[in-house]
């Protein structure tokens, strides 16, 4: 069996490992000059590599795609993913809120870790290789490269989405999957900023702490909330929680936002809480009467 992988990420370069294991002959195909380029900026350069939770607390987080996700994580549990790279050397560290890093804290060791057992399993690997096409023919596949035709009985398409065009992510496989006449999603982006209508530059730098962002649709109904840190940018909000309601408004139209920066208060308490500083305060300016409840 010959099995040509198009794609040296985490998902190409495991891939790789799981077949080479099964004494499968791998040819792992990849456009840019070294392995997983994108990997090397994942989680702030130190690679959050999965969550030590139950699968049940992480499909509680999954926004969509569900169905799609469980198979794939019965199949191999996060807990699976960590003696995965356990076994080839990587000590691990569990994190606040279940994340999983690389000890160092440098995602270069993960790279490093894969990149080693798919040299000692055999693995032939064409760093600067772009794929142009995938042809069916009678007895497998023909990937074409600018360089040659390569022949395979399988191929597994590990090129990643559309999300960072500058580490190699330029939707290759939306292409290649569209040639075989499948139907393709419309990709929207996540975890990304969320642009505003209302000009926000002012505010620009300003950053929140245990604040709550709620997305509403045009008619009043709730899509989601989240509670925790914010920034605002030149042109709308970031931070952990607007990227995080992101994912539930890239689909959503005439979205309304709003922003409780004292949800620990409720109203009643909240305005007995103004009156009292302004009554404590009465010669005071406004500014200075409101800094312990409004940003600078």
């Amino acid at each position: 069996m010959r099995v040509c992988v198009i794609g040296a990420g985490a998902a190409g370069m495991t891939a790789s490992v799981f077949l080479a294991r099964e004494g499968v002959d791998v040819i792992l195909v990849e456009k840019n000059e070294k392995f997983g380029k994108k990997l090397y900026i994942t989680g702030k350069g130190r690679c959050n590599l999965t969550n030590d939770c139950e699968l049940d607390d992480l499909f509680r987080n999954v926004v969509r795609g569900e169905k799609f996700l469980r198979s794939s994580l019965y199949g191999f549990t996060p807990q699976n993913t960590m003696s995965f790279f356990e076994d080839l050397g990587l000590k691990l560290v569990v994190e606040r809120g279940n994340r999983v890093f690389p000890f160092s804290q440098k995602s270069s060791d993960v790279i490093k870790a894969l990149q080693i057992e798919i040299e000692n399993l055999g693995v032939d690997v064409k760093l600067g290789t772009e794929v142009k096409q995938i042809k069916k023919t009678d007895d497998g596949f023909c990937v074409v490269t600018a360089w040659e035709n390569i022949k395979c009985d399988k191929v597994v398409v590990a090129t990643g989405g559309m999300s960072y065009p500058s580490t190699g992510s330029t939707g290759d496989g939306y292409a290649f999957a569209k040639s075989f006449g499948l139907k393709i999603v419309e990709p929207r982006q996540a975890l990304a900023p969320i642009i505003v209508k209302q000009n926000v530059s002012a505010l620009q730098g300003i950053s929140l702490k245990n604040v709550n962002l709620c997305a509403n649709d045009e008619n009043g109904k709730e899509i989601a909330s989240e509670f925790g840190e914010m920034l605002f940018t030149n042109r709308g909000l970031s931070g952990p929680i607007a990227l995080t309601i992101s994912s539930y408004i890239n689909r959503k139209q005439n979205v309304v936002l709003s922003l409780d920066l004292k949800p620990a208060l409720d109203e009643n308490t909240l305005d007995r809480r103004v009156l009292r500083d302004f009554d404590e305060r009465k010669n005071q300016d406004i500014k200075n009467v409101t800094r312990a409840l409004l940003p600078e």
